[in-house]
């Protein structure tokens, strides 16, 4: 399975196509509300077209805005999903020249500026991880955290206990068993993981 990845900050950039303007801004988005809130400081009033799309896990749209139906904001979508990206939203603003470039002309242009744009624009994996709950012994949980100092996790809260700390903490799904192995290993078997949500994904 790819990759999947996320922005991780904005990016524009501009081309000019047959005398029309088309300037592309992307963002990463963390919901809706900030997808919507993006496109909207970025459009240009002033411009004919601010075509838009947004990718946020299963959550998408994307507009046209006046152009013709399936000309602007879908290949901006499809810009988007080609480069395995998510949590991301991406404008075309266009500022037309006065040559019409037919339909496919402009899921040229507003396909081929986003999907540059979105090549340009820095980037960082996305990271599936769990919540989890274990315990330790304050004599390894020193050891246990100079293991883990390289890993994707993140302690989240610490409750000292009388004879153990009991631990919360945010781990890459694909380390899960090797977290198992090290508590097994520095507990002498008293310690096990356990889940205590679905997954979730964050940036790594």
């Amino acid at each position: 399975m790819s990759d999947t990845f996320t922005l991780t900050r904005e990016h524009r950039h501009e081309e000019e196509i047959r005398k029309s303007r088309f300037l592309a801004h992307v963002a990463p988005v963390a919901d809706v509300a900030s997808a919507v809130a993006f496109i909207e400081r970025v459009s240009d009033p002033t411009a004919n077209h601010n075509c838009w799309a947004y990718r946020i896990g299963q959550n998408y749209r994307f507009s046209d805005d006046g152009e013709p139906g399936g000309s602007a904001g879908k290949p901006i979508l499809q810009a988007i999903d080609g480069q395995e990206l998510d949590g991301t939203v991406a404008v075309v603003t266009r500022w037309f020249g006065g040559i019409k470039l037919g339909v496919g002309g402009l899921i040229r242009a507003y396909g081929g500026t986003a999907a540059e744009c979105l090549r340009q624009a820095p980037r960082e994996p996305i990271v599936e991880t769990a919540r989890v709950r274990f315990a330790l012994g304050y004599a390894e949980l020193a050891l246990f955290k100079a293991r883990v100092e390289h890993w994707h996790l993140q302690l989240l809260d610490e409750a000292f206990g009388a004879d153990a700390v009991c631990v919360t903490a945010s781990v890459a799904t694909a380390q899960l068993d090797r977290l198992e192995q090290l508590l097994a290993d520095l507990s002498r078997g008293q310690s096990a993981v356990q889940r205590l949500d679905e997954r979730n994904r964050k940036a790594s």
